[in-house]
Order: structure tokens, then sequence, then C-alpha cells
């Protein structure tokens, strides 16, 4: 991923792949625009995956935390005698 790629949010990625297909699905281009087209679309669903696996950790982690925090919570009660 270029570093001006990594720059881009997952919004800004995700409409300019939109675009870019857009472009490519209209058809009227060269086969070297067609290949740079396709290139940089390539490069555009790099980013968003990358957006899309760091959201997906991150749920991850919040939904481990949680679950971990309500197994002591029922622990605790148990402990308790509740």
């Amino acid at each position: 991923m270029a570093e001006t790629d990594a720059a881009l949010g997952y919004e800004q990625a995700r409409d300019e792949l939109i675009e870019v297909v857009r472009k490519l699905e209209a058809g009227g281009t060269s086969l070297e625009d067609s290949l740079a087209l396709w290139e940089r679309g390539e490069e555009l669903a790099k980013v968003c995956r990358h957006w899309l696996e760091g959201a997906r950790a991150r749920l991850d982690s919040a939904l481990a935390a949680r679950e971990a925090a309500e197994g002591r919570t029922a622990a605790d009660g148990e402990d308790r005698g509740e």
C-alpha cells in the first residue's frame, strides 16, 4: 500500500473505488487506461480491507472485554453465594 493511500480514510478510499469501478464498467477507455484503473482499484481495495480488518479487530477486542467483564461479574456473584 502506498504511503498516500495509507493516509486515505475508509470513506475516501471506498468512494474513489466506486468511481474507478464505474469508469471500468462504462468502458470506452484504452487498454492502458483500463489497466491503470484496475491497478488503482486494487490499491483502493487494499486500503478498504485494511480499515475493515482494523475495525473487526477493535470489535472483537471490545466483545472479548465485555464477555470477560460479564464472566467476572457472574463469578463474583457466585463467590458471594448469590
